[in-house]
């Protein structure tokens, strides 16, 4: 598609000139010979750049700027100037135009700037448009979830992301803990600018203190050149600290001085950066239990913990199995370029027996792994790995088909049901041992017990 150009100029012969030279190079062109006419032709959809003389009559060309940059402040505006008024073009500048030429110009100085303006618009419209697939990919809607635990969940994202409060999330691997983070991310007032993620696990102690602060050349042996960090990089945005547990408790000091005074020094460096950061932590440890080892400081997890977002394990919320296999279908049978699977009854009642140690990223994987291996669309319980048959056969509910159908949520609540009293017959009705052998919380248990309306002679001990 051409790129359109809207010329506003007084100069008939530049007018004439500009048209010509810029049909000619397979622009469309429309020109204007004033600015209030100029403003009445444009919109941002009818022109990509503005070609804008800087003195004319009635409304000069700074007014016009102004007046484009309301109505589109990604408006792309290269001045036209005369020698005698380049300050007035460096004015323009500094209110948001991309470029200046001086007349008399040359043609080819025209080109240029105009090519330039051209690729900055495209690479402007690509990032725009990245962003706002990043913002609907990490949307409420992309965390999938219908349980009680997840609504909890959802509530506290909603609250807290319009805040710039310090967050720490919790959680088993694979419970979903940085597409959390993404989420409050791109769903915040910093949404515009940079989400940058460090797993404080995967890099070397030794080396994780540059890779945050950045490092001023010859700060240590191998520093060639001066490096800026993962917090000027996030400059304005969101720092995630995933694994943050893996931290060196030297470190950790440092971590805390940024949470407390908003500013730190490079590796190496004497002068003091302003840190603008949002930071949100991650672990899947007991932070408590590091702390009483002294491999965790006190002073630094009560900054991180702010707010806390604990994420449930997929054993505190089986509903949710199906809503994750029927999500992550589309997606990788899309990537396949394969029509979507169908899973059996029997499959899907085996899969919601199953214990789920990897948790929604083990979800993932096994729709992934079935999207590439299986030859027809049916997934049969035959087409499960081993590890789904091993250990205690699953209490299963038998599924009752009538005429309307079948009753999801009534065989997940049956389901369910059968679980607590198995865990409950198991532990003598000791509520607390129930919920250890079910591997959830001690709340969660008695939340779904109430919801259930499940007959609580068994749970009569504490």
């Amino acid at each position: 598609m051409a790129i359109r150009v809207l010329v506003i100029d007084d100069d008939e012969a530049v007018r004439g000139v500009l048209e010509s030279f810029l049909s000619d190079e397979g622009y469309e062109v429309e020109c204007y010979s004033d600015g209030h006419s100029g403003l009445d032709a444009y919109s941002p959809d009818a022109f990509d750049i503005v070609l804008l003389d800087l003195v004319m009559p009635k409304i000069g060309g700074i007014e016009v700027l102004k007046a484009i940059q309301d109505r589109d402040p990604s408006a792309c505006i290269i001045i036209v100037t005369a020698h005698g008024t380049i300050a007035g073009a460096v004015e323009a500048i500094k209110l948001g135009a991309y470029d200046y030429i001086t007349k008399p110009f040359r043609l080819e100085d025209v080109a240029g700037s105009l090519k330039r303006a051209s690729e900055f618009k495209k690479l402007r419209r690509e990032n725009l448009e990245l962003k706002r697939q990043l913002r609907k990919r990490f949307s409420f809607e992309t965390l999938v979830g219908d349980s009680q635990a997840m609504h909890k969940v959802f509530e506290l994202i909603e609250k807290v992301s319009q805040s710039d409060t310090t967050v720490l999330i919790t959680g088993a691997s694979g419970t979903g803990k940085e597409v959390v983070a993404k989420t409050m991310h791109y769903n915040s007032p910093r949404a515009q600018k940079p989400f940058v993620p460090v797993n404080c696990g995967a890099i070397p102690h030794a080396l994780l203190e540059s890779e945050l602060f950045g490092h001023e050349k010859g700060a240590f042996t191998g520093a060639v050149n001066t490096r800026i960090g993962r917090f000027e990089l996030a400059e304005g945005g969101t720092l995630f600290l995933d694994e943050v547990a893996e931290m060196s408790p030297q470190l950790q000091v440092k971590i805390l001085r940024v949470l407390q005074e908003r500013e730190f020094e490079r590796v190496g460096g004497v002068r003091t950066i302003k840190a603008d950061v949002r930071i949100i932590a991650a672990t899947n440890k007991a932070l408590e239990t590091a702390i009483e080892e002294k491999m965790f400081r006190e002073d630094l997890y009560y900054r991180l913990n702010v707010i806390n977002i604990k994420m449930p394990s997929l054993k505190e919320r089986v509903e949710d199995i199906p809503l994750l296999i029927n999500y992550f279908i589309p997606t990788m049978c899309g990537k396949k370029k394969r029509e979507n699977l169908v899973f059996s009854k029997e499959t899907m009642n085996l899969l919601m027996g199953y214990d789920w140690p990897g948790n929604v990223r083990e979800v993932e994987n096994l729709v992934e792994r079935l999207a590439v291996l299986k030859e027809d669309n049916l997934v049969t319980p035959e087409d499960l790995p081993q590890r789904f048959f091993e250990g205690e056969p699953p209490v299963i509910p038998p599924v009752v088909e009538t005429e309307q159908g079948i009753f999801l949520n009534e065989l997940i609540e049956d389901f369910e049901r059968n679980l607590l009293h198995k865990a409950l017959e198991k532990t003598n009705g000791v509520k607390s041992r129930a919920a250890d052998y079910l591997n959830i919380n001690r709340t969660t248990l008695i939340e779904k017990l109430k919801r259930l309306k499940l007959d609580d002679h068994l749970a009569s001990k504490s």
